[in-house]
């Protein structure tokens, strides 16, 4: 079957236009989360053992969790152990 000569096909159709404005790039949508993330959370940087580090790696690949979710965990229940862990900061 052969398509009448007037048809629009979807391809031939003009495109709809982006209605927000420029899409950010990548870099762009990575920069404002960031940025999104210092309102609520300091950054930490730190040196660890390899060892150390590849376990922590598999677990949090065992466990679903994020590197910063796992030593989050960590830092609530050593400061809960010693009594020191602020109700508002934890989220369990």
């Amino acid at each position: 079957m052969s398509q009448p000569g007037n048809a629009v096909t979807s391809s031939s159709k003009e495109k709809r236009t982006y209605r927000k404005g420029n899409p950010m790039s990548a870099t762009e949508r990575q920069l404002a989360a960031i940025a999104r993330k210092r309102e609520t959370h300091k950054e930490l940087k730190v040196f660890v053992k390899n060892p150390l580090k590849d376990q922590v790696i598999a677990i949090c690949e065992e466990e679903g969790l994020t590197q910063a979710q796992f030593i989050e965990s960590l830092l609530e229940r050593e400061l809960a152990e010693r009594g020191k862990l602020d109700v508002k900061t934890s989220h369990s």
